[in-house]
């Protein structure tokens, strides 16, 4: 999913990743693509949008996008995409379950 930039829904207003070492320090998967609202809705430091340990196991995160698998899920899905069946972000939980299944 690396490069990707899609939309994404929120829930959050209070939620902030309070980030007090450099960025280097963390592992941060996905970002939102701008540092203040509303491209980043709860104004993250370095506009993470999710974290992950060092070994992969454990990843948190603040969108929602088990909210987001379908294209009719979304507000707005590009016109040229209408007849998609699965939206882009099944990817990250095709991304999981193949994780897990290497570790098995």
């Amino acid at each position: 999913m690396n490069g990707m930039k899609l939309g994404i829904w929120v829930a959050h207003g209070e939620g902030k990743f309070y980030l007090p070492f450099n960025e280097q320090q963390y592992n941060i998967p996905m970002k939102y693509c701008h540092d203040e609202y509303p491209a980043n809705p709860n104004g993250s430091h370095y506009s993470a949008a999710s974290l992950c340990s060092d070994n992969g196991r454990h990843l948190v995160m603040m969108p929602h996008l088990e909210r987001g698998f379908k294209p009719w899920h979304w507000p707005y899905y590009p016109t040229e995409k209408k007849m998609d069946e699965i939206a882009p972000w099944i990817q990250a939980f095709v991304n999981a379950r193949n994780w897990i299944a290497g570790k098995s």
